[in-house]
């Protein structure tokens, strides 16, 4: 079992000891006998323990009753894609001061220092409530939606935008950064997957999901499930398979094509439609929306250019740093020299835009 785990005899010795791992069995010879259930306990212990818990929050997490096997694997997923992220924005950091100091620019010790600790969870954690917040013409939409649900789960929750905070909301959100970005006096909030969620048939009056589907690994199963445990279904998502998609946003249309790549495989409208047994209906994104996601400054093009913008889009960070800067310098080669607003002209008379987001209601 050591050599499987990659640890140590002692390591395991000591998790016995402290009730961590305990073996189910005993071998007549007194070497620690280990089940199928225990190597599962083994391989959770382990992945959080890589991850950075101390042994005591281990025990908390693999102890809790209201998570299961499944639920754990989401957990742990969610937790190593926020490990990436951290990577890759750490990398973006560094790139950008590698091309500073060729260009014989030297870093501040606060610009030095940001791509650590603290000041990188910062960069892609706070910057996350700092620019993506309710919108309340989106939010009335929603709202409206829900009916009279008095009862209302929101799953992929994150910080806890567009929880209507007259009614009784639980929430759930795997990411343990989200969860601790949620404001005080938020509504409780329970770590899980949109896919296993830990609660009884119909219970709750209502299931919402606002601008998370995309970042679930299967988003159907995730819909099935919010209809599984609730009367009422109301999702804010993309539609990526209508005519002329790819053409919509001038964004990914004109700087950064990669944006097709990321929903290549995505379930089309139809089939998110149908995992709830709903309909689907166009939301207008205004000119002026207060919620940072991606398409929301589609009449601000200037706002691409902030990093602080762009950091609280996941967009920005799986395109990866080579596109991302290829796509703001474009840009900012373009708005100097007039080509977009040439270009996009037609878009200054709009007050709102139909940019694919799709409000999904059973």
């Amino acid at each position: 079992m050591a050599e499987l785990a990659g640890v140590s005899v002692r390591t395991l010795h000591h998790y016995d000891g402290i009730g961590l791992v305990q073996p189910s069995a005993r071998t007549t010879a007194g070497y620690r006998a280990y089940s199928a259930a225990d190597v599962e306990r083994l391989r959770e212990v382990l992945a959080y323990r890589r991850l950075g818990f101390g042994l005591r929050e281990i025990a908390d997490l693999v102890d809790d009753p209201a998570t299961d096997a499944v639920a754990h694997l989401y957990r742990l997923r969610g937790l190593l894609l926020e490990q990436r992220d951290r990577a890759g924005a750490m990398v973006t950091a560094i790139d950008r001061e590698l091309e500073a100091r060729a260009m014989g620019i030297r870093t501040t010790p606060e610009e030095q220092l940001g791509m650590f600790g603290a000041q990188l969870y910062e960069a892609i954690g706070s910057a996350y409530p700092a620019t993506r917040r309710t919108e309340p013409r989106i939010a009335a939409r929603i709202w409206e939606a829900l009916g009279d649900a008095r009862t209302v789960l929101n799953v992929g929750a994150g910080t806890g935008s567009y929880e209507p905070s007259d009614r009784d909301v639980t929430a759930v959100e795997p990411s343990a950064v989200m969860r601790a970005q949620r404001p005080a006096g938020s509504a409780p909030c329970v770590a899980a997957g949109a896919e296993s969620l830990p609660f009884e048939d119909r219970s709750f009056d209502a299931a919402m999901a606002v601008s998370t589907v995309h970042h679930w690994p299967d988003p159907v199963a995730g819909l099935r499930e919010m209809r599984r445990v609730a009367r009422r279904v109301v999702v804010l998502t993309y539609d990526a398979g209508g005519p002329g998609w790819r053409e919509r946003f001038w964004l990914s249309r004109d700087y950064l094509p990669e944006f097709a790549d990321l929903l290549a495989g995505w379930p089309s409208l139809a089939d998110l439609t149908r995992a709830i047994g709903g309909r689907a209906e166009p939301v207008l994104i205004p000119w002026d929306c207060a919620d940072g996601f991606f398409e929301a400054y589609w009449r601000r093009p200037e706002a691409y250019l902030d990093d602080h913008v762009r950091r609280a889009v996941s967009v920005w960070t799986r395109v990866g740093p080579k596109a991302e800067q290829r796509a703001v310098n474009s840009l900012r080669d373009d708005l100097s020299s007039g080509r977009w607003a040439e270009r996009n002209r037609d878009l200054v008379a709009l007050d709102a835009a139909e940019l694919g987001l799709r409000l999904l209601v059973a």
